[in-house]
Formats: C-alpha cells, sequence, structure tokens
C-alpha cells in the first residue's frame, strides 16, 4: 500500500543523496521514478537536484502555481510510475502536500518527500508543517553540529560571518551560507537563552 513519506533534516544532511539513491533503486529494478524539485533551486542547474557529493539528474519544477495532482496524474497514466520523489519538500504549499495526499490514496502511488524542517528562525516552512502533520511515515536523516551533537537547527549567515536574526524565509544557499547546530548552539548563535 502506497504512503506518503517525509524525510527531513537540517542542511547538509544528505537528504538529496538519499533521494537519488533510492530513485536509482527503483530504476534498477525496472520501476519508473518522477522526480520533483523547486523550480526557483538553481544550485545544481535549472531542472535538476544535486547533492554536495556529486550526485545529480534531472527533474521537473514544480512552483507555488503548480498543480502536482494534474501533473502526476497525466504522466502516471501515459507511463505508469512506482513512485515519485520530492526534494526541497519545505517549498510546498499546503494545498500542494494535500494533492500529494490525493496522489498516494487515489493513485495509489508512494510518494517520497525529502527537506527541511525549519528554517534558520527556527520557525517551521509551510510544506514541512503540513507534512509533519499529514505523513503516513516520517524520518529523520540526522546530521551533526561541530560539537558531535545532533543538529536540529540551522543559522543563516550574513555576509560578515554573524548569525541572520531576520529576513525572508527562503533565501537559497549552501555551505557558505548556512551552517547545521544542535539547539544549544543555534540558541548561542542566536544570541537566545
Amino acid at each position: 500500500m502506497a504512503q506518503l513519506c517525509f524525510h527531513y533534516s537540517t542542511m547538509n544532511a544528505g537528504k538529496s543523496t538519499l533521494l537519488l539513491q533510492a530513485a536509482h533503486n527503483y530504476e534498477e529494478r525496472g520501476m519508473r521514478v518522477m522526480l520533483l524539485t523547486a523550480a526557483f533551486d538553481r544550485r545544481a542547474g535549472p531542472r535538476r537536484i544535486g547533492s554536495r557529493i556529486g550526485l545529480e539528474r534531472e527533474a521537473e519544477p514544480f512552483d507555488a502555481g503548480s498543480d502536482l495532482f494534474a501533473a502526476i496524474e497525466a504522466r502516471h497514466a501515459a507511463d505508469p510510475l512506482a513512485c515519485l520523489f520530492v526534494d526541497e519538500a519545505q517549498f510546498l504549499s499546503e494545498a500542494q502536500v494535500w494533492q500529494l495526499a490525493r496522489v498516494v490514496d487515489d493513485l495509489d502511488l508512494q510518494v517520497m518527500c525529502y527537506g527541511l524542517r525549519v528554517d534558520f528562525r527556527g520557525a517551521l516552512f509551510p510544506g514541512s508543517a503540513a507534512l509533519l502533520a499529514w505523513a503516513d511515515w516520517m524520518c529523520e536523516v540526522r546530521t551533526i553540529c561541530w560539537c558531535g551533537a545532533k543538529a536540529t537547527m540551522v543559522v543563516r549567515r550574513d555576509a560578515a560571518g554573524a548569525a541572520a536574526r531576520e529576513g525572508d524565509q527562503v533565501q537559497i544557499g549552501g555551505n557558505e551560507t548556512y551552517v547545521s547546530l544542535c539547539r544549544r548552539h543555534w540558541r548561542e548563535a542566536m544570541g537566545e537563552r
């Protein structure tokens, strides 16, 4: 039976690597997959999912106006799919997470989402909040803070290297911009007591 799954973590935990590996496993067994990623994230290039260790491949882009159910239903009808993979799932809207739930329930298609849980301020992303509420299965992808403790938070560095305390929730970046920390060191970096 198909499920809506959410693999979540902080930055640099290997979520995209896990997604690409899982997609490869399906295809190696002769099963078709569909990959989606946020249209505005072009770090690996347009229409691409890339990992820090160099793995990458093409994906269908989604944006705030995308009707994911209609796109997936059409693709599945033309060439039956075994699994759908969504990278950067934190950028999904609540409505799009419901569309993915419909893909599971109405098309009986496995949906695997990978994304951040919280932003640099410690607030849930809309897509992540909906996935945490409605996913059938969740898995935390662990990464570590510089101290060796489990990292659950992320800071955004400003131009001077200090932790940013305000700004837009979405700012695309990698190691040059974001650092994953344990909650204690995130609090220290943010000046929280």
